[in-house]
């Protein structure tokens, strides 16, 4: 991915294990240290938010003119859906759904934003990176878990009562459900009206951001204590974003 600027932030690839733990610093600071009786163990109490999948991914990072990290995500390349075993949300989610899917896969994960950091360009300027990444490598499925602060679902009803009624994920996608622990909001709230001022001012930056994208969604979300947030799998069928989004997100990445 080369270069992208957008205002005070440029977007660039890690070149060096020293970004890479740059990174895993951020997602600590964001995902970890701000929560209450987060379990410091391990690579936590060097200040880390690491793990296996690292390695295996590229890791973007937004910084400002002077250098300051102010964003970061991750994008796992994968060949096809006969890969999709090898994903971080395969961890959450029963995705055989998916095995059959033709197309180059990337999955994006971890993105964060360094605490106190609001500006919009932030999100601008990844995003353009990540169009420019996908169109550069053909990639027809973008994925991930997108994330609700904490595990209170009813905080989040009008929200998830929107994703059921305009984002559930086609039949012959749809994941089903693996982990222990989840909350199965399109059954729960089946016949509710969201209040669309209310979903979407508690729908999660990012999430919002694929659902512009065209993106659907997991009929349930996964309760993860450990980082303390209930997500859901994301996915964009890049050749299904409608055509006014895609001409308004190309001059972006350029």
């Amino acid at each position: 991915m080369r270069m992208f600027s957008r205002g005070r932030y440029t977007v660039r690839l890690s070149r060096e294990p020293a970004d890479v733990e740059a990174a895993q610093r951020l997602r600590f600071r964001a995902f970890i240290a701000a929560r209450p009786g987060a379990a410091l163990t391990g690579d936590r109490a060097e200040g880390l938010d690491r793990d296996a999948f690292d390695a295996a991914c590229l890791h973007a990072l937004v910084e400002t003119g002077e250098g300051e990290l102010v964003c970061c995500f991750r994008m796992l390349p994968l060949a096809s859906g006969a890969e999709i075993g090898r994903s971080y949300s395969a961890q959450y989610y029963e995705l055989s759904s998916l095995h059959d899917f033709a197309g180059p896969m990337v999955e994006m994960g971890r993105f964060c934003m360094a605490p106190g950091v609001r500006d919009p360009d932030v999100i601008r300027a990844a995003w353009a990176a990540m169009t420019a990444y996908v169109e550069a490598e053909g990639v027809e499925l973008l994925f991930g878990c997108s994330s609700f602060e904490g595990v209170d679902a009813e905080a989040y009803m009008d929200a998830f009562a929107y994703l059921k009624e305009k984002h559930l994920a086609p039949r012959r996608w749809l994941p089903r459900p693996k982990a222990p622990a989840i909350f199965r909001f399109a059954a729960k709230w089946r016949l509710k009206r969201p209040d669309m001022k209310l979903a979407m001012r508690r729908m999660p930056p990012l999430l919002r951001s694929y659902l512009l994208l065209g993106g659907w969604v997991s009929d349930h979300a996964v309760i993860d204590r450990d980082l303390n947030t209930l997500h859901v799998f994301t996915g964009v069928e890049i050749s299904r974003v409608p055509a006014a989004r895609r001409r308004l997100m190309r001059p972006a990445a350029g």
